[in-house]
């Protein structure tokens, strides 16, 4: 079995001292590939730097996080725009929005959330995006572009049933991660996750984050690495009732065409045009 971990915020200080043990670790449990996360200007740059140096096995995104909005400039959008240029750039963003924590102000988090969905349709690539508490602003910026974005995913998915339909209805492609794995809050996407289609199912860790609480024996680090990526798509699998097997290749060949597909040959149709103007 391969699978491909989605999103890996690689370039944290946490791997430091362990980066190459941690991609080895990642190999010998199957994790063929991984999308290294830009969450900043200097991590995007980072994370570019970084899939240079294991062609094959990593590629990057480029974007800034909600979280640091308030950093986006006319020329961290340029220094973006060279990035997705770049083909070991594989999709724009973390993008989105955060009214959790609200680190940068709502208004900035939304001028920097449609500067990059911009980046993304000029550069015809797709879109890493997050959201959280802030589904119906999230739509509403969304729907505008949705029609002129070649691909979208839903990163770290972790809403509601009703929120899950209207991803669906957008033709967004949902990322799931450890969050289902967590009894205190995730129990709820055991419920949903089935609803997601083959095609539009994507796994990821998101490491260091989101540790999976069932695994055992209990890892004696908190931090998360994409080995653990077959553990996840083990629990998404049975809450599917399909077998690993099966889950690892649809989920696999879902990313490969999501990230990996040329983006001259992945043009928006009627169809996403199509959906985005439908009501949701």
């Amino acid at each position: 079995m391969e699978f491909i971990d989605i999103g890996i915020n690689l370039t944290h200080d946490s791997y430091d001292h362990d980066r190459d043990a941690v991609l080895a670790r990642a190999r010998r449990a199957g994790v063929v590939q991984m999308i290294v996360t830009g969450a900043s200007a200097d991590g995007s740059r980072a994370a570019q730097a970084l899939a240079h140096r294991h062609p094959g096995c990593l590629h990057a995104t480029a974007g800034v996080h909600p979280h640091h909005a308030s950093d986006v400039t006319a020329e961290v959008l340029d220094g973006l725009r060279v990035l997705l240029a770049d083909p070991v750039v594989v999709a724009a963003g973390e993008c989105g929005l955060d009214y959790f924590r609200d680190l940068s102000p709502r208004a900035t988090q939304l001028r920097a959330f449609e500067a990059q969905l911009e980046l993304a349709v000029a550069s015809r690539k797709p879109v890493f995006l997050h959201q959280r508490d802030a589904h119906a602003d999230f739509l509403a910026v969304l729907r505008t572009y949705r029609g002129s974005l070649i691909r979208a995913v839903a990163h770290c998915f972790t809403g509601t049933a009703a929120e899950l339909e209207d991803c669906l209805a957008l033709d967004l492609h949902v990322g799931i991660t450890g969050w289902i794995c967590d009894e205190r809050r995730g129990l709820h996407l055991r419920d949903i996750v089935a609803r997601i289609p083959a095609g539009r199912l994507m796994l990821e860790t998101d490491g260091p984050y989101l540790l999976p609480r069932d695994l055992q024996p209990k890892p004696a680090s908190r931090r998360n690495e994409p080995m653990y990526l077959p553990h996840i798509a083990a629990v998404v699998a049975t809450c599917r009732g399909e077998s690993l097997e099966d889950c690892a290749r649809h989920t696999t060949a879902t990313a490969r065409q999501f990230f990996l597909t040329p983006p001259a040959a992945a043009a928006p149709d009627a169809g996403l045009a199509a959906a985005a103007r439908a009501p949701v």
